[in-house]
C-alpha cells in the first residue's frame, strides 16, 4: 500500500533549537513506521531565537520538506534592539515594574498589531502556496501545530476552501497562556484572540493537546473531539555520562522571570548556613536563556559564587547535562494559567535516572506524572520547609554515593508509543 500522506504545518523545526521543535522532529521520524508519509512545511527565513544546527541531522530522510518565505516583524524589530527582540521571541518577558519604554512598545505592538501573533503575515502566502500543493498531490489530511498560534489560521483557510480533514496541535494554549496577560493587549485584541481561538477550535476536525487541564478548558469552547497527546523522551544518542562530583541542582531550559522559585533560593542559602560542608559540594548549574530578575535573586541569597551558568547548548549536550547532574530543577509560574504547562523537558528528565525536583502551582499537571512514575517530588510554592528537607535528603544521598531515581511505567511517553496514538487519529 502507498503510505498516507500528511502534511505538517509548523515554524519551528531544524535547525530551530529550543523545546518547540522537538515534538514534530519526533513525530516526524516515527510516522513512516506506521504508514504515513510526513510532508513537512516551514518558513524558508524564519527568526529563531535559538539555533541548533545538530537536529539537522535528526530530520527523518524518509520526510519531504517544503520551504516558503515568510516575512516577520521580528526581523525589523531587530534593528532598533536585538536583544530586546530575541527575549520576547523566546518568551522571556521583563518583570512588569521593570518594563522600559521600548519594553512596554514592543510588548503592546506584539498583543494589539499582530493578533494573534507576529507571525499571521504568513498566512495568505502559506494558503496561497499549499492549496495548490494540496489539490496536486491529493493530500487530504493537513495538521497545524502551535504556537504561534497564527499557523491553525492557515488551517482554517485550507478547511475552509478545500474541505481536508485537518487536527489543530496546540503545544500550549492560546488565550490563557501564561504570557498573554503581559502583552498589554486593548478590550479589541483580547476579544479578537478570543474570537479566532474559538473558530478554530469549532472548525478543526479534531483537537490535539499536550495535558488534561487545557483539554478540560477546551471542552468547554468547543464539542470537537480532543485527544491528549503528551510530549515524551526519545532514545538519544548520547553515551554513558558520568556524575557530576559536585552535588549539582540543574535547571535545564528556559528560566523566566515569573519562574524565579525564591524558596529554592532561600532554602540552599539556608542550608548553607546550617551544614558545614554543603558549601563544598554545592553547585547551582543553569544551562538555557535564565532571565536578569532570576540571576539578581541568585546574588541576592549570595548564591553567585556556586552558580555556573552555562547559557544555551545544543540538544545533545543538554541531554548529556541531565545525566550527569546530581539533581533535576523542573519550575513552572506559580499561577492557575500554568496548571497545564506540561514542560518538553520533562520526559527527559524522567529516564535519565536522576530525581526531579519539581515547584508548579497546586494542581499542576505535570505533578501527576512525576509522582505516578517514582521520577521525583512536586512542591508548591508554599512547602519551603518541605522543599528544603528533601534537598538535605538528597545531599545525604548524594554523600553516601546513593542519590538516584527509579522511574516506573515510563514507556507510554516514548516517543514511539505517542506518534502510535498520532496516527491512529490520522488513518
Amino acid at each position: 500500500m502507498e503510505p498516507k500522506k500528511l502534511l505538517i504545518i509548523t515554524y519551528y523545526f531544524p535547525p530551530s533549537g529550543g523545546p518547540g521543535v522537538q515534538r514534530w522532529l519526533k513525530f516526524v521520524k516515527y510516522l513512516p513506521d506506521f504508514g504515513i508519509q510526513p510532508i513537512v512545511y516551514v518558513p524558508e527565513n524564519p527568526t529563531y531565537p535559538i539555533i541548533d544546527e545538530g537536529l539537522l541531522a535528526e530530520i527523518s530522510d524518509k520526510a519531504i520538506v517544503l520551504k516558503n518565505k515568510i516575512l516577520e516583524p521580528y526581523q525589523l524589530a531587530s534593528v532598533f534592539s536585538k536583544n530586546k527582540t530575541k527575549k520576547i521571541a523566546s518568551g522571556i518577558i521583563p518583570n512588569q515594574k521593570k518594563q522600559s519604554f521600548l519594553d512596554k512598545t514592543f510588548l503592546w505592538i506584539r498583543g494589539n498589531i499582530f493578533i494573534p501573533d507576529a507571525r499571521v503575515l504568513w498566512v495568505k502566502p502559506s494558503v496561497n502556496y499549499l492549496e495548490n500543493y494540496i489539490i496536486e498531490n491529493e493530500i487530504d489530511t493537513i495538521v497545524t501545530s502551535g504556537p504561534p498560534h497564527s499557523l491553525h489560521l492557515i488551517g482554517l483557510e485550507l478547511k475552509q476552501k478545500l474541505g481536508v480533514k485537518w487536527l489543530a496541535d496546540f503545544r500550549d494554549p492560546w488565550t490563557t497562556i501564561g504570557y498573554h496577560k503581559s502583552l498589554r493587549l486593548s478590550n479589541y485584541a483580547s476579544k479578537k484572540h478570543k474570537k479566532l481561538e474559538h473558530q478554530v477550535l469549532n472548525s478543526a476536525d479534531s483537537i490535539i493537546v499536550t495535558s488534561k487541564t487545557t483539554k478540560t478548558e477546551f471542552e468547554k469552547l468547543t464539542a470537537k473531539p480532543i485527544k491528549v497527546i503528551t510530549n515524551g523522551y526519545d532514545n538519544e544518542n548520547v553515551a554513558t555520562q558520568i556524575l557530576d562530583t559536585k552535588f549539582s541542582l540543574a535547571h535545564i531550559g528556559s528560566f523566566l522571570s515569573e519562574r524565579n522559585p525564591k524558596l529554592l533560593w532561600e532554602s540552599v542559602s539556608e542550608l548553607l548556613h546550617e551544614i558545614e560542608d554543603f558549601k563544598n559540594h554545592l553547585e547551582l548549574k543553569l544551562i538555557g536563556a535564565v532571565s536578569q530578575e532570576v540571576l539578581e535573586t541568585i546574588s541576592h541569597y549570595n548564591l553567585d559564587v556556586y552558580l555556573n551558568n552555562l547559557g544555551y547548548v545544543s540538544h545533545n549536550e543538554a541531554i548529556a547535562h541531565q545525566k550527569r547532574s546530581q539533581v533535576l530543577l523542573l519550575i513552572e509560574i506559580d499561577s492557575e494559567d500554568t496548571k497545564s504547562i506540561i514542560p518538553g523537558k520533562l520526559f527527559e528528565y524522567m529516564v535519565s535516572n536522576r530525581p526531579i525536583i519539581a515547584i508548579g502551582p497546586i494542581g499542576s499537571d505535570f505533578a501527576e506524572i512525576i509522582t505516578t512514575t517514582n521520577t521525583g517530588v512536586f512542591f508548591n510554592y508554599s512547602e519551603k520547609e518541605r522543599l528544603k528537607g528533601l534537598i538535605l535528603s538528597h545531599y545525604n544521598q548524594f554523600l553516601e554515593g546513593k542519590l538516584q531515581s527509579y522511574g516506573v511505567g515510563l514507556q507510554q511517553y516514548s516517543r514511539k508509543n505517542l506518534t502510535k496514538k498520532l496516527a491512529d487519529l490520522i488513518l
